[in-house]
C-alpha cells in the first residue's frame, strides 16, 4: 500500500487505468512474489517515479536488494527538496545493511532539512512514526514547534509519547495544551480519557500519574483556574466526590462566587447516593447567608437528602426519623405560601405515612396543599396521586380510586392521568377483580409513558400467566395482598404470605413473581445476600419469564450499589446487552456499565 504522504506529495490520483505491465506488477507484489514484480517495477518507475516509487521500493526491500533501493531513494531525493520523508526509508536502508551511522545521519538530515510548516512537519513525523522511530518524531515536532509558536503540536506530541509508552510525558503535552489556551480542556480530557485506557485500576482516569501531574500544575500556575476545574471533573470521574468538595470549595471561595459550584456538585452527590458529602456542599452554601441566590434552594433540599439517606437505611431509628420530621416541620413553617413548601410536604407526608405510622398528618398536610387558591393544576393532581395512596395505606381503597378516577379524567392524555388510571387498576388488582385489573392495563400498554406502558403489561401478564386457563384465582388473591403488604411496609407478613403461596398451592404459576417480591422486600430490609439468592433464582429456573431482565438489572444494581462489588457489577451489566437486548433496561444498563468502567460519559 503506497504511503499517504506520496500521494499528497505528488496530487497523483490511483484512478488511472492500469495496464497489463501495472496489474502483473501489483498482482506479483500482493503475492509478496517480489522478484516477479521487480521485473515490471523497474519499467514503471522509470515512467512515472513518484507513482511507482513506494511499490518499488518495498519490492527491492523484500527482495533484500538495498543497493537499487538505496540508489531509487537518492534519486526521490534529487527530485524535491521538500520530499524529507525519503530520508526516513533510506535510513531504513542503512539499518538493514548494517551502516548504522549512514542510518543515522539520514534521520538527522532530514529533520535538519524539513521546513518547519505543518504540511511538510507531518509527513516525516509520520515517516518516522511508521518505522517506530519515535524518538525522532518527538524532534522534528519539537523544531517545529519552536519555529512556529502558533501551532505547538500539542496532540501530536501526545500522540507519540503514547506510543513510546511514556505517559508522564504524554500527560504533560495534554496538560501544556490546556495550559496555552483554556479552551483545550475538553478535548484534552476526551483525549485522555481515550489513551489512557478504561479497564483496570491504573487505567482511564484512575491513574495515579495524570493526579499527580494535574496537582503539580495546580500548585505551580494557581493563578490557571482550568486545571482546578480538570481536577474536579476528575475527581467526580473518579466519584471522589469529597475530594471534588474540597477543591469545588476552595474555587468558590479564591473566585468569589456563589455557591453554584457546591449547589451543582451536591445534586451530582446526591444522585451517586453520597448523602454525607451532598449535605456538605448543600451546607457550605447555606453558610453564605440569604444573599446568594442557592441559599433557599440548598435549605430544601438538604433536608429532602437527609430523607433519602435516612429512609435508604433498612431500618432508620426511631429518633432519626422522628429528627427528620421536625426539620421539614421547621422547614414548612419557614417557607409556608412557596413554591418550595410543596417539595417538602411531599416528602414529609412520605415519612409520615410509611415510616412513622402518621398517615392522618400525611392527609391533613396533602389537604391543605389541594385546597390552597392558585395551585398548578399539574401539581393538585400530583397531591391527589400522592393522597391516593395514603388512603390506600390507611385502607380506604374506594377513596383512593376516587382520587385516581378524578385526575384521571381531567389529566385523560397526560402523563400523570395515565399515572392514575393504572393506580386504580393496581386497586382493583388489590381487590381481587383480576378481570377489570388486566382490562385497564391492557389499554394501558399503549400509553405515551414508556415506564407506565411497561408496569401495565407485567402486570396483566401476571394476571394471566397466575390465572390462564385455571379458574382457582386464589395464589394470585394471596399474591395481591402480600404485595399491598409490602406498599404498607408490612414485610413480615407479606413474606408469609408468599411463602403460604407455595405450600397451599403447589401447582401454581408464581414462581418467578414470588422470588422478585421476596428480593424486592430482603434489600428493603438490608438482607442483600437473600436478595441476592432471589435474583439468582430467576435466573436459574425462570430466565426467559416475566422478571428474567428485571432479575438481571437489579442483581447488577444490587453488586454496585449495595455489596460495592464493581467486578460483578460490570458483569452483571453486560449480561443484561447480552442476554437481554430487547429489555428496556439496555440503554441504563450499557450506561452504568460504561460508568464502572470508566468512560467518559459526559463533561460534567
Amino acid at each position: 500500500m503506497i504511503t499517504a504522504f506520496f500521494i499528497l506529495l505528488c496530487g497523483i490520483s490511483f484512478s488511472q487505468k492500469p495496464g497489463s505491465d501495472d496489474k502483473l506488477a501489483v498482482q506479483y507484489f500482493e503475492q509478496k512474489e517480489y522478484e516477479k514484480a521487480n521485473v515490471y517495477f523497474d519499467k514503471l518507475y522509470d515512467q512515472n517515479p513518484e507513482l511507482w516509487f513506494s511499490y518499488y521500493y518495498k519490492s527491492l526491500i523484500g527482495t533484500k536488494d538495498y543497493g537499487k533501493a538505496e540508489k531509487i531513494c537518492k534519486k526521490q531525493l534529487k527530485r524535491s527538496k521538500q520530499s524529507t520523508p525519503i530520508y526516513v526509508y533510506l535510513g531504513k536502508v542503512y539499518k538493514l545493511d548494517g551502516e548504522e551511522k549512514k542510518e543515522k545521519e539520514c534521520y538527522e538530515k532530514a529533520i535538519k532539512e524539513v521546513a518547519p510548516y505543518q504540511n511538510f512537519v507531518q509527513p516525516l513525523a509520520t515517516a518516522f512514526i511508521e518505522e517506530g522511530l519515535f524518538d525522532y518524531a518527538i524532534d522534528t515536532y519539537h523544531k517545529a514547534r519552536k519555529v512556529n509558536l502558533e501551532y505547538p503540536y500539542f496532540y501530536e506530541l501526545a500522540d507519540v509519547y503514547k506510543r513510546k509508552g511514556d505517559l508522564k510525558s504524554m500527560i504533560n503535552e495534554y496538560l501544556d495544551a490546556i495550559e496555552y489556551r483554556d479552551s483545550e480542556l475538553y478535548a484534552a480530557q476526551n483525549y485522555l480519557q481515550n489513551a489512557l485506557g478504561y479497564d483496570d485500576d491504573n487505567g482511564g482516569f484512575k491513574n495515579p500519574l495524570l493526579k499527580q501531574e494535574l496537582q503539580k500544575r495546580i500548585q505551580q500556575r494557581p493563578d490557571k483556574v482550568v486545571f482546578s476545574e480538570f481536577l474536579i471533573f476528575l475527581q467526580k470521574q473518579q466519584k471522589d466526590f469529597e475530594g471534588a468538595f474540597i477543591q469545588c470549595k476552595a474555587l468558590d471561595k479564591r473566585e468569589k462566587e456563589d455557591g453554584k459550584r457546591l449547589f451543582d456538585l451536591a445534586k451530582i452527590c446526591t444522585a451517586n447516593e453520597k448523602y454525607e458529602v451532598a449535605e456538605k456542599c448543600y451546607q457550605y452554601v447555606i453558610d453564605k447567608g440569604p444573599a446568594y441566590g442557592y441559599y433557599d434552594a440548598s435549605n430544601v433540599d438538604i433536608i429532602n437528602v437527609g430523607y433519602l439517606a435516612i429512609t435508604q437505611k433498612p431500618q432508620p431509628s426511631a429518633e432519626e426519623l422522628t429528627a427528620l420530621e421536625n426539620r421539614y416541620l421547621k422547614a414548612v413553617e419557614k417557607y409556608k405560601n412557596t413554591n418550595l413548601a410543596n417539595f417538602l410536604i411531599s416528602n414529609l407526608a412520605n415519612l409520615q405515612t410509611y415510616y412513622l405510622n402518621k398517615p392522618d398528618d400525611a392527609v391533613a398536610e396533602i389537604e391543605a396543599i389541594i385546597a390552597a387558591p392558585g395551585i398548578d393544576p399539574v401539581t393538585r393532581a400530583e397531591f391527589k396521586v400522592q393522597l391516593g395512596e395514603v388512603y390506600l395505606i390507611k385502607g380506604f381503597i374506594w377513596d383512593a380510586s376516587l382520587l385516581f378516577s378524578q385526575v384521571e379524567k381531567d389529566f385523560k392524555f397526560e402523563p400523570i392521568g395515565q399515572d392514575a388510571k393504572f393506580r386504580n387498576a393496581k386497586l382493583s388488582y388489590y381487590a381481587g377483580d383480576f378481570a377489570w385489573a388486566k382490562t385497564q392495563c391492557d389499554v394501558l400498554k399503549g400509553s405515551t409513558t414508556k415506564l407506565i406502558a411497561n408496569d401495565a403489561l407485567d402486570l396483566s401478564l401476571i394476571i394471566t400467566d397466575a390465572i390462564g386457563v385455571d379458574t382457582n384465582a386464589a395464589p394470585l388473591e394471596w399474591f395481591a395482598w402480600a404485595d399491598l403488604l409490602i406498599q404498607r411496609h408490612r414485610y413480615t407478613e407479606a413474606i408469609s404470605h408468599l411463602d403460604s403461596i407455595n405450600k397451599i398451592f403447589p401447582t401454581h404459576t408464581l414462581g418467578d413473581d414470588i422470588f422478585y417480591k421476596k428480593a424486592e422486600i430482603y434489600v428493603k430490609l438490608g438482607r442483600y445476600a437473600d436478595a441476592e439468592k432471589m435474583y439468582k433464582n430467576i435466573l436459574e429456573f425462570y430466565p426467559t419469564e416475566l422478571y428474567g431482565d428485571d432479575a438481571q438489572f437489579k442483581l447488577a444494581e444490587l453488586y454496585e450499589k449495595k455489596l460495592n462489588d464493581v467486578e460483578k457489577a460490570k458483569q452483571s451489566y453486560q449480561d443484561v446487552l447480552t442476554n437481554y437486548p430487547g429489555s428496556i433496561y439496555v440503554v441504563e444498563a450499557r450506561k452504568r456499565y460504561r460508568a464502572l468502567r470508566g468512560d467518559n460519559l459526559n463533561n460534567g
